[in-house]
């Protein structure tokens, strides 16, 4: 009989790092870390450390599981790149879940909060888009959804787990960030050097 899938979910869209093992429909490690900085440094320590927890190796795992956004830019970055290279080096697949797919709960209004008093939300019928907060508030209303958009929920990576392990299979492509909007940071206004042929 073949062993249960061992699938390794993670996140880093927002001021936190979040990981969690799945192995067969039971999280086995889980863990969530707030933090503003440092993610990059931090990110593989964690894996590492809730593969431990979980009595794992990384050759045991089936998939990768990452959250791709929307949310923070670098944060998106670091964790899409890490889960692309690791999947890579494994030989297993990589899936990428939504921060929406991720939050979805019966009942409310899947939102990620934005800079600006501003949300990403999924209203009903729809694609999801970046608005202001009291434009989805309002719309949560009026479809009788709660509405209480939250950066770092608990349970984010396990989510990402258990939604990785129901698409592994069928996976084609690498995961890729979900950007919403434009990046905060304007290119540079220096004239780029010269080029000397010769």
């Amino acid at each position: 009989m073949p062993s249960e899938p061992l699938i390794l979910g993670f996140d880093t869209s927002a001021a936190h790092c979040a990981a969690a093992l799945l192995r067969g429909d039971q999280i086995i490690a889980e863990r969530l870390e707030l933090m503003t900085r440092g993610q990059a440094e931090r990110l593989m320590v964690l894996l590492e450390e809730i593969l431990a927890e979980g009595n794992a190796a990384w050759s045991d795992l089936t998939a990768i599981g990452i959250g791709v956004g929307p949310g923070n830019f670098t944060g998106i970055r670091i964790g899409v790149s890490a889960a692309r290279g690791l999947a890579l080096g494994l030989e297993i697949p990589a899936v990428g879940v939504t921060g929406f797919e991720a939050r979805q709960t019966d009942g409310e209004l899947p939102a990620i909060p934005a800079p600006r008093d501003h949300v990403y939300a999924a209203l009903p019928g729809q694609a999801p888009r970046l608005m202001p907060a009291s434009e989805a508030t309002d719309a949560a209303r009026g479809a009788g959804l709660s509405f209480a958009p939250e950066a770092s929920p608990t349970g984010l990576a396990a989510s990402i787990a258990r939604i990785t392990a129901l698409r592994f299979e069928q996976v084609t492509q690498a995961p890729a960030p979900l950007y919403m909007r434009a990046a905060d940071a304007a290119p540079s206004r220096d004239v780029p050097p010269a080029l000397i042929d010769g």
